[in-house]
């Protein structure tokens, strides 16, 4: 065996999802516009701030379209730039809230402002993930230079998006992820899993009048039968199911001990591997 490769559901070797903050009126616009494209989006809400939507109508525009609610502070406040102690309320606050108002669970989270990339003194990222795994959050997402490498993150609470929407590269970007045939040098570089992780805000749509650039991108990034659309938490629980895969010492036998079903690729050849099974790889 040269590499084993994971492999989204059905065996898609891409992913695509969508991040968006604050609930802006401007969401109503943008949930149409999405749901016409078939595409996921991960809301993430303020528990005390930004109140623009009635719980039904959140829960019949973003639930019943198979979105996800996540976490982004009771009152918006960046963790790096707050004490551990209100980091923690700021988290678990919203969280509570968000829980009992739409009666689910929740335990994806967006970083609130500058999140982790400005620090106080006697505030380290180890801190806040150590404690937003002790609240049960999954991942945060947060912000960084966009790229065009689609990796998958290495650590969740970290996670770096793709791209906003407003990125002058976007297109560009779109064309290298969704062309089978752009050129990619390494082998298995070209053949790895990749992910196209794209965030924003709805009222930036309003406030620059393009909703245009909205329907440019659900057009061209849509309708893939080689694209896995999912919210942030659906990727962010497969990967880790995928990762959980136990082996023999030799590699040639998998168990499944997730609740999922995996799907990977070893030296070309697709195989899957059902939930609490074991497979013998040839």
């Amino acid at each position: 065996m040269r590499y084993q490769l994971m492999r989204f559901p059905d065996g898609k070797a891409k992913a695509f999802t969508l991040s968006y903050d604050d609930a802006p009126e401007a969401d109503r616009r943008f949930i149409e516009t999405i749901n016409k494209y078939g595409l996921k989006c991960t809301f993430n809400l303020n528990s005390q701030i930004n109140q623009n939507f009635s719980v039904d109508e959140i829960k019949k525009n973003v639930l019943e379209n198979n979105h996800e609610i996540a976490v982004h502070g009771e009152l918006h406040r960046a963790l790096g730039k707050v004490r551990p102690i209100e980091g923690i309320k700021e988290v678990l606050n919203c969280r509570l809230d968000l829980e009992e108002r739409f009666d689910i669970i929740i335990r994806g989270m967006a970083y609130p402002d500058s999140g982790i990339t400005k620090m106080l003194p006697g505030v380290s990222y180890e801190q806040i993930r150590e404690y937003l795994k002790n609240l049960d959050i999954a991942y945060a997402r947060t912000l960084g230079a966009d790229n065009d490498n689609f990796n998958i993150p290495e650590d969740f609470y970290a996670w770096v998006p793709t791209a906003h929407h407003k990125n002058p590269n976007l297109m560009q970007y779109i064309e290298k992820f969704t062309n089978p045939d752009f050129p990619i040098k390494d082998y298995s570089a070209s053949r790895d899993s990749r992910l196209f992780y794209l965030w924003g805000h709805s009222y930036e749509f309003d406030r620059e009048n393009n909703w245009d650039l909205l329907e440019n991108i659900c057009e061209k990034i849509s309708r893939k039968d080689d694209i896995w659309y999912a919210t942030n938490m659906e990727i962010c629980e497969y990967v880790n199911a995928y990762n959980s895969l136990i082996y023999s010492a030799n590699g040639k036998k998998i168990y499944n001990p997730t609740l999922k079903k995996i799907w990977f690729d070893i030296d070309e050849k697709l195989y899957s591997i059902e939930s609490g099974k074991t497979i013998t790889i040839e």
